[in-house]
């Protein structure tokens, strides 16, 4: 058998239990209030009502004239019974000034003493007091009756308590039936509002909600992805610390536009798009993000969740891989040449030709090794001349001459340890890619690179690395564009283009360089980034390069 533990009510369920208790503990006290307050401005109405009448009687000059008789009772018991029928009062007692009784209700009671206090209206003093007499506890008022200045008797009106409790109880009835109304009014309109509050909260208690605020909080810090939430005017309404950090804004910015972060245009207009946005890349100040968008809506629009992914170490590998995948295709083209010169020198040996033979093959391997031997005496820092290596072997295949400039000069252990590989592979090797993607087709298709070291004139050195093409240059109103993702010349392909200047610009930026375009010799562009080395960089310009070339050799150097 299973116990089954109740579900504690929800918070709806428990601001609608409290909310009820409020409003009946206040219609009941406020009608409890309105009884006392009923019953006692009855108490003062009957007061009122009875010195009126008392005072009308003593002034009246029928009474003073019934009193000067030898039996006043005749007269005035009539008189009393048709004032009492008349003016809604329980009694109307005349006496003589020593309070024996003329009159009563109560024929019986004719002659005896009057029972109340009297002595005030005996000196002139009319009053109104509660007291127990014949008829039960009674508000009544005493009121002297005077002849010729003297008090020649007295005269008693009154209403008994429980009348006036009839009275205030027929008040309290009526006011009985507006608080519950009140009640009833107050109990639907409260179901109303957390019927509401129950739909919002999803019938959770209060416990729960407190218990998924914190899962929330801790869930939304400790994700490494950035996390932003837009409400329906596309303003700011959550944003973890992986986001501020991706986008690189300040920690304030709950309740600003998106357009007012200062983020780069295109970022912005996929933030603010109605649609929804599936892994698109993106560039921010120094990263790269993969943006998914997905409005949220409930009948109308809400807002938009926003994730962000930083993919800069992913993009700069697929950059490197990309670098692969391009020299095993010029290696597999090397290797196919090989076998062709291969097959020339076995020929010529077959053919009883040793010697030319020889001399071939020499000429071959000589000519290869000058090559090698030329890029590394320019730039021998390992990674800049394999990646130069390679993409002399590439921009062979495409038709291209890659030349390396006579005043480059990079030695090996030259660079410090805060200029990775990784970035230096991502500018000049976009830079190259780029300038190939110009030249070819162009007369001369030719791309020159120079990579030197030299004083930036404030106590440092600096790396630049400069890379010319042969082709049609760029327009000097489009010299900033170039460097924005989505920016190309060229149809885009699989994956789209205009990425690589953008990541160079990044790469730059990242390292406080600088990166120009301009308008190179003879035509074309001229790309050029400046890396601050400071104190680590040195040496200068030098004669180091060749700018020969060879049929099949896989490039000029």
């Amino acid at each position: 058998m299973h116990l089954r533990v109740p579900r504690p009510r929800s918070l709806a369920g428990q601001l609608f239990a409290m909310q009820a208790v409020l409003i009946a503990v206040v219609v009941v006290g406020y009608a409890l209030f309105s009884y006392i307050s009923d019953r006692g401005q009855a108490e003062e109405a009957a007061g009122r009502q009875a010195r009126a009448v008392s005072l009308a009687i003593a002034d009246s000059p029928s009474v003073a004239e019934a009193i000067r008789t030898s039996d006043p009772t005749a007269r005035l018991q009539p008189y009393a019974v048709r004032v009492m029928r008349d003016t809604d009062v329980d009694f109307v007692t005349i006496m003589d000034p020593e309070g024996i009784r003329w009159t009563h209700p109560d024929p019986r009671q004719i002659g005896h003493p009057f029972q109340g206090h009297i002595e005030r209206a005996q000196r002139g003093q009319t009053f109104t007091e509660t007291y127990t007499g014949t008829l039960g506890p009674s508000v009544r008022a005493v009121t002297p009756i005077t002849d010729d200045g003297r008090i020649v008797g007295l005269v008693s009106a009154g209403i008994k308590v429980e009348e006036i409790s009839k009275r205030a109880q027929e008040q309290l009835t009526a006011l009985s039936g507006v608080a519950a109304g009140a009640l009833l009014l107050g109990a639907v309109g409260t179901y109303v509002i957390n019927a509401r509050l129950r739909r919002h909260t999803h019938g959770m208690n209060a416990d729960e909600l407190s218990r998924m605020h914190d899962y929330h909080q801790a869930a939304l810090h400790a994700v490494r992805e950035g996390l932003l939430m837009l409400d329906g005017q596309y303003r700011v309404a959550l944003i973890n610390d992986g986001g501020r950090e991706l986008l690189g804004v300040r920690s304030d910015v709950v309740g600003a536009s998106v357009a007012d972060l200062g983020l780069p245009s295109q970022l912005t207009g996929a933030l603010l798009a109605s649609e929804p946005r599936v892994d698109e890349v993106h560039l921010a100040a120094e990263r790269v993000l993969v943006v998914n968008t997905s409005p949220v809506s409930g009948g109308e629009r809400r807002g938009t969740v926003v994730t962000l992914r930083d993919v800069t170490e992913l993009q700069s590998l697929t950059g490197e891989l990309n670098s692969e995948r391009g020299f095993t295709q010029a290696l597999r083209s090397q290797a196919h040449e090989a076998a062709n010169r291969l097959h020339t020198v076995v020929s010529l040996i077959e053919l009883g030709r040793a010697e030319e033979a020889v001399e071939f093959a020499t000429a071959e391997l000589e000519l290869a090794q000058a090559l090698t031997d030329q890029v590394v005496a320019a730039v021998s820092e390992p990674v800049l001349a394999a990646l130069l290596l390679g993409k002399t072997a590439q921009a062979n295949e495409r038709g291209v001459e890659l030349v390396v400039s006579q005043d480059s000069r990079l030695d090996d252990g030259l660079l410090p340890p805060s200029l990775p590989a990784r970035d230096l592979v991502t500018i000049l090797g976009n830079l190259v890619d780029n300038a190939v993607d110009a030249a070819q087709g162009a007369v001369p298709s030719r791309v020159t690179v120079a990579a030197y070291t030299e004083d930036s004139g404030a106590g440092g050195s600096e790396l630049v690395l400069r890379v010319c093409d042969t082709g049609a240059g760029v327009d000097p109103a489009h010299a900033d564009l170039v460097f924005q993702r989505g920016y190309s010349t060229k149809p885009a392909g699989e994956g789209g283009r205009g990425l690589g200047l953008a990541l160079v610009r990044q790469a730059v930026r990242r390292h406080d360089g600088t990166l120009t375009v301009t308008e190179a010799e003879g035509g074309g562009a001229r790309f050029e980034a400046r890396l601050p080395l400071g104190d680590a960089g040195g040496g200068g310009s030098a004669p180091a390069a060749v700018t020969g070339s060879r049929p099949g050799s896989g490039g000029a150097v």
